[in-house]
């Protein structure tokens, strides 16, 4: 007997209404049917955009669990999305941020069904960035699709920025899940079943978001525990700043190629699993 569909567990910050669109059409089309979604928006984001997002959740048929303002201190996300899993109650949580498109080797029902059946509490799953054509931060247009927009996938995160890359997708209500969704503590996901993560992160407006975070993390205006999340944006900058404002593709390190939501990147079981399985934290040195 297949399980309950997961509830889908999201903090959304201020992302384009047609993104979130998108993201939930996605998450419907993998079968779920249950969105617990809090809003969360830095003091400068004006109240025009807050209300667009807040319409257009509505309109997709959501009802928004919470809406918060303020800093985005580095706790933040995870105390509202434990807030989320605990009203959700018993069953799978499913985790992704709104860029985040999951792209499962199985429908999702057989998914957890198969973590059931072995035991594992929780499902893992690796991202992969997408990237425009041309390497250039841009925008979309809703009737070409995501896919059209970002067709190139490869592994920017932990190749340039050093971030983990690798992600909880699924977990039990009562498992612990880390900030970043990135590691449960006291659980491992199946190496050999990770799903793809299709990260849409490098849009339009991108960059002054990161450059926001590298000053407000060092200022102290928005909490942080470690650097490390500023280094990753900080690192990212830099890099378009060697290139031309643009994300160098042709970097054999990133192994950009084509890829769509359709079907699973050619060889990806073996490829995450050597990443999954051979990842760790990035050396810092007095150099970084």
């Amino acid at each position: 007997m297949l399980s309950t569909p997961p509830a889908l567990i999201a903090v959304v910050g201020p992302v384009e209404p047609p993104l979130l669109a998108a993201w939930v059409r996605h998450y419907r089309w993998l079968g779920v049917e249950r969105f617990l979604i809090a809003f969360h928006f830095p003091d400068d984001v004006p109240d025009i955009r807050r209300h667009e997002l807040q319409a257009a959740v509505r309109e997709l048929g959501i009802i928004p669990t919470g809406t918060s303002t303020g800093p985005w201190h580095e706790h933040t996300n995870t105390q509202l999305r434990d807030a989320l899993r605990h009203r959700a109650g018993p069953g799978w949580h499913l985790l992704a941020d709104a860029d985040e498109f999951q792209q499962y080797p199985a429908p999702l029902a057989e998914v957890i069904a198969q973590a059931d059946k072995s035991g594992h509490r929780v499902v893992g799953g690796l991202m992969l960035d997408r990237v425009a054509a041309s390497g250039r931060l841009t925008g979309w247009r809703p009737e070409g699709g995501l896919d059209l927009a970002y067709p190139l996938g490869g592994h920017l995160t932990h190749r340039l920025l050093h971030g983990d890359p690798r992600k909880i997708v699924l977990a039990r209500h009562d498992v612990a899940v880390a900030s970043g969704n990135h590691r449960a503590s006291g659980h491992r996901p199946d190496a050999d079943r990770i799903c793809t993560v299709h990260h849409f992160k490098w849009r339009a407006g991108v960059l002054d978001d990161l450059r926001r975070r590298v000053q407000r993390f060092s200022s102290g205006t928005w909490e942080e525990h470690t650097p490390a999340v500023r280094d990753e944006a900080g690192r990212l900058l830099a890099h378009v700043g060697r290139h031309g404002g643009v994300i160098n593709i042709s970097d054999p390190r990133f192994a950009f190629r084509r890829v769509s939501l359709d079907r699973m990147p050619f060889d990806w079981p073996a490829e995450a699993r050597g990443i999954f399985t051979t990842w760790r934290p990035y050396a810092h040195t007095s150099q970084d």
